[in-house]
């Protein structure tokens, strides 16, 4: 049974410890793709050696996240273009992107600013992208309404919205939906959404190290830990998990212009 992680971060400092432990559980687990995005201009270094270390199994994207998005943006997503554009054999994906509003919106504007510019990149350079969401999701919804006829394609990470915002996403045919561990939770709503939702718009992920699935929530997420996701997404609809594990695989892959 082959897995495909389609969204974490085992670059960060969290893993700095025992990654290549991490990563042989990940392979332990069935997990033949990870695919990374990067977070801002601090963490490219690290994106890119962990990358290159791992290369048979990790997959960098560069992006600039939104809540590293201030009032002196402008440097910073330069620096990012010049990552891109200089290496961009090496990127499967422009990540990840999009709008954070749950801290506060202090920098609506310039993260608006920053995801439309990026959003450019991605068509320009025939790349996916990979949408961060969070509280968001009416601001994003409008900017995306322009290229809903363009060859723009990706995914919305992280989905945990309602079945409208589901239906909402799915009017942009390029565009899939990544579930992760919060599928697990005892008071997710998604396992009633995801029954509304196809499973070829569907990209299974981990989020690593953050949001942890049942039964190892409220310890450090990893790659391996993508199975348990799996397995909750195949009881809610009610197939064999080798399917879910099959089709979400190649549904990762393909956005990500990597199925053979």
């Amino acid at each position: 049974m082959n897995l495909v992680d389609s969204h974490t971060h085992l670059f960060l400092d969290d893993f700095s410890e025992d990654l290549p432990q991490v990563m042989e559980r990940a392979e332990e687990a069935g997990v033949t793709h990870i695919f990374m995005p990067n977070i801002d201009s601090s963490t490219i270094a690290s994106l890119k050696r962990t990358c290159s270390e791992y290369r048979h199994l990790c997959f960098p994207m560069m992006g600039l996240h939104p809540t590293s998005v201030d009032g002196n943006y402008e440097q910073e997503l330069q620096h990012i273009k010049q990552e891109l554009y200089a290496n961009r054999e090496l990127y499967v994906a422009v990540g990840e992107i999009g709008l954070d509003l749950y801290w506060d919106k202090t920098y609506l504007q310039e993260q608006m600013a920053v995801l439309q510019e990026q959003l450019l990149w991605a068509l320009e350079l025939d790349l996916s992208v990979v949408i961060h969401c969070r509280e968001a999701f009416d601001y994003i919804y409008k900017v995306l309404g322009p290229y809903r006829e363009t060859k723009l394609k990706g995914i919305f990470h992280s989905f945990t919205g309602d079945r409208e915002e589901a239906e909402r996403i799915m009017e942009f045919s390029n565009f899939l939906i990544g579930i992760n561990g919060v599928v697990t939770f005892k008071k997710s709503t998604l396992p009633d959404t995801l029954k509304h939702i196809p499973l070829e718009r569907l990209v299974l992920e981990t989020d690593a190290p953050y949001l942890t699935p049942v039964p190892y929530r409220g310890k450090r997420n990893e790659s391996a830990y993508v199975k348990n996701v799996m397995l909750k997404v195949a009881e809610v609809y009610e197939i064999p998990p080798e399917e879910v594990a099959k089709r979400t695989s190649e549904n990762a892959l393909k956005v990500f212009g990597m199925l053979k």
